[in-house]
């Protein structure tokens, strides 16, 4: 399969190991619920070259795969792909990242937002003070949390209805109840 490399692709897991012996591949999801890697229908597949460059593997350009199914099997996504049809083809790729265009991502649900749509938001704190931009968003167990990089600071802030009160995907803003000073 080969097709153009979109401009907006999102690392959504790795591959962990082979599944079994008809070439599926068990992927460890970066997501607790991975559902544009279970409904996807194609895939694209980036693995480090074996060849070294200052003494790190490189990543080769991403090749694209039809995903012929993909189920969730005890937290990885199991998934089986076209051309890779037996356990040492699905061993070869062990490693690789999965990447999928933006533009493929599922329809998000009202109120719910793909932590990738958020990191480069303007964050407003109390008093419409600038707080600065979303830089990542991690789990933490309870709840995600969003790292915001300010002019001087770094800010920590937990992603919550109690804290964000407002997040504008248009206009690329999260307003939160926080102190530029906590």
């Amino acid at each position: 399969m080969n097709s153009a490399l979109p401009q907006d692709l999102v690392e959504l897991g790795l591959i962990q190991d082979a599944q079994g012996l008809r070439g599926q591949i068990k992927v460890r999801p970066f997501s607790s619920d991975p559902v544009a890697l279970l409904s996807t229908k194609f895939i694209w597949l980036s693995l480090l070259s074996p060849q070294l460059s200052r003494g790190a593997r490189i990543p080769e350009a991403p090749r694209q795969y039809a995903v012929n199914s993909a189920k969730l099997h005890s937290g990885f996504v199991v998934m089986g792909l076209e051309g890779i049809v037996d356990r040492d083809q699905a061993l070869a790729v062990k490693g690789a990242r999965l990447l999928l265009s933006r533009a493929a991502f599922p329809q998000a649900e009202s109120s719910s937002y793909y932590w990738v749509d958020l990191v480069g938001c303007e964050v407003i704190g109390h008093g419409q003070l600038p707080l600065g931009l979303v830089t990542e968003i991690t789990e933490n167990g309870a709840h995600a949390i969003m790292t915001v990089q300010g002019s001087d600071r770094i800010h920590l802030i937990p992603f919550v209805p109690e804290i964000v009160q407002d997040v504008n995907l248009t206009q690329k803003q999260i307003t939160v109840l926080w102190d530029a000073e906590w």
